[in-house]
């Protein structure tokens, strides 16, 4: 089930997590191979996304996802 207020991280703090550039974040953005939420002028990737990332093997896990 999905929490209704998960959390959503700046692009910047998502590409620091994962091991990524920004701009890669955000090719990925616009190419749609990420969900990204529009958060007034500021883009945000929710965590069910990092998530999806990680646990689809794209990204090499880390410590980002506790449970």
């Amino acid at each position: 089930m999905n929490n209704p207020i998960e959390k959503q991280y700046r692009l910047s703090e998502a590409a620091s997590l994962l091991g990524l550039r920004e701009c890669t974040l955000r090719k990925w953005a616009t190419l749609r191979k990420i969900k990204v939420h529009k958060v007034g002028g500021a883009t945000r990737l929710p965590e069910s996304e990092l998530r999806r990332l990680i646990y689809s093997n794209v990204i090499p896990a880390r410590e980002v996802c506790h449970e």
